[in-house]
């Protein structure tokens, strides 16, 4: 009994245990119930049953250990809408961005202009360089409040370079934007060559059953009845 409720009680803090717990992480909370939990404590269960005996608590345990990670580290379908939004945007986020400090605009102003223009994750993820300005942060300060965003990351440190340096910011913005287009540009290239793999596998499937019943089966039972007395 000591070894259930020891075990019990070290799945669910498992399963409560925070994925991510790095200040400046981005991970977007998703409505709906989180099955993690669910899931690492079935794996741990099933694991127990599975192996019983007195090895069976402690392989139940790294089960779960084992599915939590897996399951945490994975990349969720709202999660992984929202970064195929944020680099489908993105590009043309930071042009605009080039164009308000082409303009003459300061970059945090130019910042606000082009988010309240293109609402979306992107420009939701760059509030807080906004908000964080106005409270009075400095300009690199500022900036590096998004270097934990895997998107955002070369926007922050693009920035915090040329301010930091004294470098042309406009040419700095510019040369990302054309990065990042370079970039959007390839991935949809990649994206569209996988269809052509991914619809030959259906179609395969399709076919394969046709061919057997039209082409092998028929030839099969003609030289069967061939050789038949």
């Amino acid at each position: 009994m000591t070894w259930v409720s020891a075990i019990g009680a070290a799945l669910a803090a498992l399963c409560w245990w925070p994925a991510d717990v790095r200040p400046g992480a981005r991970e977007r909370a998703t409505s709906g119930l989180d099955v993690r939990p669910i899931a690492a404590l079935g794996a741990g269960a099933f694991a127990w049953l599975f192996v019983g005996g007195p090895a069976g608590p402690v392989v139940g345990l790294l089960a779960a250990a084992s599915a939590w990670w897996v399951l945490a580290h994975a990349e969720t379908p709202a999660r992984r809408r929202e970064r195929e939004e944020v680099e489908r945007t993105l590009p043309h986020l930071i042009d605009l961005f080039a164009s308000t400090l082409r303009a003459g605009a300061e970059p945090v102003a130019g910042l606000a202009q082009v988010c309240a223009a293109l609402p979306g994750p992107a420009a939701d993820r760059l509030a807080p360089v906004v908000d964080r300005s106005r409270w009075g942060a400095a300009g690199p300060e500022a900036w590096r409040v998004i270097a934990d965003d895997d998107e955002l990351a070369p926007l922050s440190r693009a920035m915090v370079r040329s301010l930091t340096s004294g470098s042309s910011v406009v040419q700095t913005v510019e040369r990302l934007a054309d990065e990042l287009a370079r970039e959007s540009l390839a991935r949809a290239e990649d994206a569209a060559r996988r269809v052509g793999v991914s619809a030959a596998v259906p179609l395969g499937v399709c076919l394969l059953p046709a061919f057997l019943l039209l082409g092998v089966v028929p030839t099969v039972a003609s030289l069967f009845g061939s050789v038949a007395p």
